[in-house]
């Protein structure tokens, strides 16, 4: 499958689960446990929807704006000396 595919997949399990979440947590009220399974939910769409763009994104370099290729320049940088 290709990963347009598994994502569908993946958002209609996590509907799936949402829908069969739904009347449980209607029997036990606004409880702790019963928000927190909705939340649960929320956070698997919420990662799933993250996730989804990082195929396409290059890995996080910190770094790379400050230190360019990681060439070290000497003291001074670049053309310059020491006096």
């Amino acid at each position: 499958m290709s990963l347009e595919q598994d994502v569908a997949a993946a958002r209609e399990a996590v509907d799936a689960l949402e829908q069969a979440c739904g009347p449980v947590t209607r029997h036990f009220g606004d409880t702790i446990d019963a928000r927190r399974l909705r939340v649960d939910v929320g956070r698997l769409r919420d990662d799933l929807n993250l996730l989804c763009g990082a195929h396409s994104r290059t890995p996080h370099e910190p770094f790379a704006a400050v230190y360019g290729d990681g060439d070290d320049d000497g003291l001074g940088g670049s053309g310059r000396t020491r006096r």
